[in-house]
């Protein structure tokens, strides 16, 4: 079965750094470009970053450019997403995503999903 796993959330203070990780397991990764998604309590899951099957092309919300850095490693099945400078507003459960294109940036173009993992950002 296909299984994506988030970890690496936590508490933090802004103006901190995380770096969450995502791993594959169930399917070849480089099948597949990745992205990551975030979702806020009221509000719609939004696209985060994304990036092709071969680390060739990678894409970013325009909110976050500058902050956020995302890559993969296929031979470990992991897709990384390292985000800096955090501010209240990247408080989300952030999830991983697998199956879509990485220029397409809506929920339903990508396939498998992960539980979630919470980032909370104190002021």
């Amino acid at each position: 079965q296909v299984r994506l796993v988030e970890s690496g959330g936590g508490l933090v203070q802004a103006g901190g750094s995380l770096k969450l990780s995502c791993v594959a397991s169930g399917l070849t990764l480089e099948n597949y470009d990745m992205a990551w998604f975030r979702q806020a309590p009221g509000k719609e899951r939004e696209f985060v970053a994304s990036i092709n099957w071969a680390s060739a092309a990678r894409n970013a919300a325009d909110s976050m450019l500058g902050r956020i850095a995302i890559s993969r490693d296929n031979a470990k099945n992991t897709v990384y997403l390292q985000i800096n400078s955090l501010k209240p507003e990247d408080t989300a459960v952030y999830y991983c995503a697998a199956g879509g294109s990485y220029i397409l940036q809506k929920e339903r173009d990508y396939t498998y999903w992960g539980q979630g993992t919470q980032v909370t950002v104190s002021t």
